[in-house]
């Protein structure tokens, strides 16, 4: 079984196959909402986002979203249509979210080019129009020799081959852990409870589950919990609980964030990490980061944080 990962750690496993206008180029695209072309910091009245410019087949390019949660890249429907493709049904995709699961088709592709990262994929499934705007989902496929640097003051995303290179002058630098192919695992401390920390730039909010919540119940006074719709990619809901959390401790950086949402999440229950405190640290924590570099050679973050 193939698996993926997407937005809101979703899952995809693969078993044995639109209506919108085509895109169109980057410099004519109309974004009504005030947002950068590649990438945005995360402030108080938004969450951050990291768009790659991918070309399929030659075409494009179409705006992914970076995901190093995701094992595999997927599109929406209207890239699709945009490439000239009819979907697949005869295959069986099935997507797991953090919140649920839906079968879904996929269309077969020739080539995806970003950088210097140029993958042949045979399918890529299509994935939910859930992504706030974006036309899919950029996988780590591909990446396990590359660096990727994103430069949130400069609106900038570069993907190229990493020359094991070390963390430039001013930045700091956190170790990092391979699980389920090129899953980031980072060891972390949430209030004093040492957890595992997946790094999913492609999720927007951060989550933890029950056993890290129950943790930092036992040391220290439970904060008034707020009941938090989570909307996977897959359009299931769930609800959890919100609830105020200290910093998040990743090596010498200090990540603060005002709360998290905890729940028994599908995810964790597919990943097996129910029992010991794990979290998924989404772009409303990485998005308070200056410049982030994600060296898979390396096994290594390297980060400059933001002048405060």
């Amino acid at each position: 079984m193939l698996c993926y990962a997407l937005p809101a750690a979703l899952l995809l496993g693969l078993s044995q196959g639109a209506e919108d206008p085509a895109p169109e180029e980057f410099e004519e695209l109309t974004i009504t909402a005030p947002e950068p072309r590649f990438v945005a910091p995360t402030r108080r009245d938004r969450i951050g986002r990291i768009w790659a410019p991918v070309e399929i087949n030659g075409k494009g390019p179409f705006r992914l979203v970076l995901d190093t949660g995701a094992s595999h890249s997927a599109v929406t429907a209207k890239v699709a249509e945009a490439l000239g493709l009819a979907l697949d049904y005869r295959g069986n995709i099935t997507l797991r979210g953090a919140t649920g699961t839906v079968k879904v088709p996929a269309i077969p592709v020739e080539s995806l080019e970003v950088g210097e990262l140029l993958m042949q994929p045979k399918h890529l499934p299509i994935v939910p129009d859930a992504l706030g705007g974006a036309e899919g989902v950029l996988g780590t496929d591909g990446l396990g020799d590359k660096r990727i640097t994103i430069e949130f003051r400069r609106d900038r995303i570069t993907i190229m081959r990493s020359r094991n290179e070390k963390a430039p002058p001013g930045f700091l630098t956190v170790p990092v852990k391979f699980m389920r192919g090129r899953l980031l695992v980072v060891d972390a401390w949430l209030g004093g409870v040492h957890t595992k920390a997946i790094i999913d730039t492609g999720g927007q909010a951060t989550l933890g589950n029950l056993a890290l919540r129950d943790a930092l119940a036992r040391r220290r006074s439970q904060s008034q919990s707020v009941p938090d719709e989570v909307t996977g990619t897959t359009l299931d809901v769930q609800i959890g609980d919100r609830i105020s959390t200290p910093a998040v401790v990743l090596g010498d950086i200090v990540v603060r964030n005002p709360a998290m949402t905890f729940a028994d999440f599908a995810i964790f229950g597919y990943w097996k990490m129910t029992d010991e405190p794990a979290m998924l640290i989404g772009m409303d924590v990485l998005g308070l980061i200056e410049t982030l570099i994600i060296d898979y050679r390396r096994k290594e973050l390297q980060v400059r944080l933001r002048r405060t």
